[in-house]
């Protein structure tokens, strides 16, 4: 249950209060650390996977606590940004309303014996989302770079693979338990 990959979940979960904390007094100094804490914080998810499956460490609890502390650091840095006034509302509800109803798809897939893992889609859509999150929790210009424009593109590039990957999943769904 406690081991290397499962602690590094954890640890990822433990980084979301530091990551509310710095952004509820924006400025360039804390959005700066907070887009450390979540960059640190998304590595830990690569880390817990490779060394999970490396040293065969993969457990229950980690095949929950991960996708869930992956869900939770995305959803906490969008509702600071909606806060923020950084990033619209309707982006941040669309990007969480496809991952509550995905998990809940999974969830009736897995209490139906049927798996259904994630596809090259939506680990795409989720280095897409991590790496859009990034210049937009830096937000105030740096030297003669500003990471607003990009993010903002970044962000709605992520949008549009989010929904296609829901879909997919919705596609996934469908064929697996409805036409049985």
């Amino acid at each position: 249950m406690f081991n290397l990959a499962n602690n590094l979940t954890f640890l990822r979960i433990a980084c979301i209060p530091l990551l509310v904390l710095l952004l509820y007094f924006p400025g360039r100094v804390t959005c700066l650390m907070a887009m450390f804490i979540f960059i640190f914080a998304s590595l830990t998810d690569l880390a817990d996977g490779i060394i999970a499956r490396r040293y065969n460490l993969v457990t229950n609890l980690g095949k929950f606590l991960d996708p869930l502390a992956d869900k939770l650091l995305v959803a906490s840095a969008l509702i600071m940004l909606v806060k923020l006034g950084w990033v619209e509302a309707w982006v941040a509800i669309t990007i969480l309303s496809r991952e509550i109803l995905v998990t809940g798809l999974r969830a009736i897939a897995s209490d139906q014996g049927v798996v259904i893992a994630a596809d090259k889609y939506g680990k795409l859509k989720t280095i897409l989302q991590l790496v859009a999150i990034c210049p937009l929790l830096l937000h105030y210009r740096w030297w003669n770079f500003d990471p607003v424009p990009l993010g903002q593109v970044l962000i709605y590039v992520a949008l549009v693979l989010t929904l296609f990957s829901g879909a997919n999943y919705l596609r996934n769904f469908y064929k697996k338990l409805l036409t049985n």
